[in-house]
């Protein structure tokens, strides 16, 4: 009979069935990692980074990536059976499972540049691995890659097996920031690619086994290695793909007086379109819909479909356009001046519940302000000053940038309101209480279709919208 092993003190000592191991600490790997953790009590989990101050925030009461409920679930594990550290090798060594969940930037040089995936650092975690790991390991791709990464990563393994076996797996993450733990702990589907092989097939059904510990077996999809990763691109494409379309059609609504939620609204209804993505904004952000679409516009052109590049290639150009005629409505409404008048940001980061700044349309749109001389007064309640003055590319004594502790500070002695993300925050200030501390006509732009525009107009703006004439 089993008996279960006592510490001195006569109590039961934990033991895991399975050691799995992420490589990166970010905005995937640590809350993928966490709720793994917090679903599957007998498998130990440990997120290593090489980035000593992310790894030490990871283990502090102050967490470095901001997602509602993340909290509470890393407290819940964190030296239970989730771990965090720099000691890479250790890690590699100890599991079964490897994550690969490290940056895939766009490359800013060389072959590609502007379009391809970056994958230095992919290459460097399969050839840490190789050099240490001293068994067989199944290696899961969690980063959005390019088709046919998988392929690069088995050969550096492969070519230094030294008798070790190394199974290839693509597990892509579809978490939208804001709710990733809510993704994660009630995920549309969970998708695994892998070699056809019985090494293989035994390999993803490892991996179906520690998400089948809470999701449903019919939501776990398992593919070839291909499928996989090209589902990833491809998902994300048409979701930017529709942000694109519906704020094409913003452009149209407001020289035509149209309403474009009216539109969006009705068009929503067709089941055959559904009314997700339809939002019309200043544009979509993030690390994942850029990134991806210019991805795959490389890949196309790669494999000579130079007409299918250019049509993914359109979707971006047209959030590009949507950021700048934004920042070129506020100028023109204005009298065609910015110039030394102070103008209050709301919202920094891409979207609301996240610190993410990546690709925020507010950089782009205070980056056009700002050659316009004006002065910036932002607010953000998670994204840090720091950051944002490495998104804007200026010093911390910048003269026409201030950042402010809440919206009322920001708006004081503003000629103009900018929303450019949509906390919920944001639609329980008291405009009238604003309005009455601003300059005169006072001027709103809601980039995200967030406030009731004909209220602020009885209150005395003169506010405005997307895509409402």
């Amino acid at each position: 009979m089993y008996k279960i092993p006592l510490s001195d003190q006569g109590d039961a000592i934990p033991t895991f069935r399975m050691k799995i191991c992420c490589i990166g600490a970010g905005y995937v790997g640590g809350p993928t990692m966490a709720m793994i953790a917090h679903k599957c009590v007998d498998h130990t989990v440990t997120v290593v980074d090489i980035n000593q101050a992310r790894i030490d925030a990871w283990n502090s009461d102050k967490l470095p990536v901001f997602e509602p409920g993340l909290d509470e679930i890393v407290s819940g594990a964190r030296g239970k059976n989730l771990f965090f550290s720099t000691d890479v090798d250790t890690a590699i060594r100890e599991a079964e499972i490897i994550f690969l969940s490290v940056n895939t930037p766009t490359k800013t040089y060389g072959v590609g540049a502007g379009r391809a995936a970056d994958l230095r650092y992919i290459e460097k975690c399969a050839r840490k691995i190789a050099e240490v790991a001293e068994d067989d390991k199944i290696v899961v791709e969690k980063s959005t890659l390019p088709v046919r990464t998988a392929e690069s990563v088995k050969r550096i393994l492969e070519s230094n097996s030294n008798g070790r076996q190394f199974q290839i797996l693509s597990n892509p993450e579809f978490l939208a920031e804001g709710t990733a733990m809510e993704d994660l702990e009630a995920p549309d589907r969970v998708l695994i690619g892998g070699d056809q092989t019985p090494e293989g097939k035994a390999a993803i059904q490892k991996l179906v086994d520690v998400y089948a510990t809470w999701v449903p077996r019919e939501r776990v999809i398992t593919t070839n290695l291909w499928s996989s990763e090209l589902s990833k691109l491809t998902a994300n494409a048409f979701l930017a793909q529709r942000i694109s379309s519906i704020n094409a059609i913003s452009a149209l609504c407001e020289a035509t007086e149209a309403n474009v939620d009216e539109v969006a609204h009705a068009i929503g209804t067709d089941s055959r379109i559904g009314p997700k993505f339809l939002k019309a904004s200043v544009g979509f952000g993030g690390s994942c819909f850029q990134k991806d679409i210019l991805n795959l516009v490389y890949l196309c052109e790669h494999f000579g479909l130079p007409e299918v590049a250019a049509y993914w290639n359109s979707v971006i150009a047209m959030n590009d356009y949507q950021k700048h005629r934004f920042s070129h409505r506020v100028i023109s409404a204005m009298f065609n001046t910015v110039s030394d008048k102070k103008i209050a940001v709301l919202g920094f980061a891409f979207k609301k519940d996240t610190n993410d700044t990546r690709e925020s349309a507010a950089i782009y749109i205070c980056k056009d302000l700002l050659e316009e001389q004006a002065n910036l007064a932002i607010y953000d309640p998670k994204v840090e000053v720091a950051q944002i003055q490495r998104d804007l590319g200026i010093d911390a004594d910048n003269e026409y940038v201030s950042y402010c502790q809440d919206p009322y500070e920001a708006t004081k002695g503003a000629h103009a309101i900018l929303i450019l993300t949509e906390w919920d925050e944001f639609k329980t200030l008291d405009f009238q209480k604003i309005y009455e501390q601003m300059q005169l006509p006072a001027f709103l732009f809601d980039g995200r279709n967030l406030l009731d525009l004909e209220a602020l107009r009885e209150i005395g703006f003169e506010a405005s919208g997307i895509g409402k004439g």
